[in-house]
């Protein structure tokens, strides 16, 4: 009977230590697996040149380093890449951003998405299952090796990913069991050592799992508020139905007290969509809901999706938007698109392999 071998991009470094110590070796072998692994991107223990024959064999037998495979790729013409990802059972997404002065790589937490928001792409998909801590972490360990050993012919300037974001496909904290681990994983100094600010977790709001997430770890948190109002948020995003406004904030204000990585201010994302949460009467509603919430609010050109009867807020009227929420002296930006000629944009992730590829333009 053949053994299942245990993937160690599943363990951060506290269960690798206790993984080798199982196996009759010392904990700091996991340093210097760790090392191998996320530093030089290596997943092939014969290459590991400072540990021995005999445990290059035994690690050879129990264990296993593989993260999900790249089946396509997608440039967009503003330089955004797409992948699309094979897991073991299924596919996801992993997206590139470069910009001026960061560069981020967007990354899922499952397949499919149990919310249904009716304005996503990702939640019209059937919900699957939650990615593994290896399949989150090996969405990253997969594209900075690209990057790192420079292996991709059509990237013309390999920059440095500066920042993660896990806004792709999925709630991701309906899969905190994974998520913190993973996190964990890329704050290490012996993991990716990312700075916990340079670290977003994107959320509709689960007050449970935001209370849990202030106990264990520290990131950056964005809300995904899209609504005003109780009344119209409830049509359409129905997680509204069980954890409403008052209560998402509520809980997004309590991890604010003792989070670093935020600086004292959470993110809004507020998805325009015309004739639905965009007139003056809401950005009025919106700025006296937000008036005791330190934050930052980011409007979103709604991307369109196959099948949708919704339509993007015209420009003049984000821009009235924009305008009346400066008046109350909150602090807002405009989502430049980006990726949108490959689905690459927010809400429009899938996990589904087309075959569109466009020249990479950087």
């Amino acid at each position: 009977m053949q053994i299942k071998k245990i993937n160690l991009l599943n363990l951060n470094k506290k269960n690798l230590k206790k993984f080798f110590l199982s196996i009759g070796e010392t904990a700091f072998r996991a340093n210097q697996v760790m090392k191998w692994i996320y530093h030089d991107y290596c997943n092939d223990f014969n290459k590991m040149t400072n540990i021995s024959k005999k445990l290059k064999k035994k690690l050879n037998s129990l264990a296993e380093i593989y993260a999900p495979k790249i089946i396509n790729t997608l440039y967009s013409s503003d330089g955004t890449i797409k992948w699309i990802m094979q897991t073991k059972s299924q596919k996801t997404e992993t997206i590139y951003i470069p910009e001026k002065k960061r560069n981020t790589l967007c990354i899922s937490s499952q397949i499919g998405c149990i919310l249904k928001c009716t304005f996503c792409a990702s939640g019209q998909q059937k919900f699957q299952r939650n990615l593994t801590i290896s399949e989150i972490i090996g969405q990253i360990w997969r594209i900075k090796k690209i990057f790192h050993k420079k292996i991709e012919k059509n990237i013309k300037h390999y920059r440095k990913i500066t920042n993660i974001v896990i806004m792709g496909i999925g709630e991701p904290l309906l899969n905190i069991k994974n998520i913190i681990p993973a996190i964990n994983i890329m704050l290490d100094d012996l993991g990716f050592g990312i700075s916990k600010r340079k670290i977003t977790i994107s959320t509709s709001g689960i007050p449970s799992a935001i209370e849990k997430l202030s106990h264990k770890t520290d990131v950056v948190l964005a809300l995904s508020l899209h609504a005003p109002t109780d009344k119209i948020r409830n049509k359409i995003m129905p997680i509204n139905k069980k954890y409403n406004i008052n209560s998402c904030l509520s809980s997004i204000y309590n991890y604010l007290k003792t989070s670093k990585a935020n600086k004292g201010k959470i993110t809004i994302e507020y998805v325009m969509l015309q004739n639905i949460n965009d007139n003056i009467q809401h950005a009025h509603q919106l700025a006296k809901l937000l008036k005791k919430i330190p934050c930052k609010i980011n409007l979103i050109p709604w991307n369109q999706i196959p099948g949708s009867y919704y339509q993007c807020s015209s420009n003049i009227q984000i821009n009235n938007f924009f305008n009346i929420l400066k008046k109350y002296n909150l602090i807002v930006t405009i989502r430049k698109t980006r990726g949108n000629d490959i689905h690459a944009s927010c809400g429009q992730l899938t996990g589904k392999n087309k075959k569109i590829i466009h020249k990479l333009n950087i």
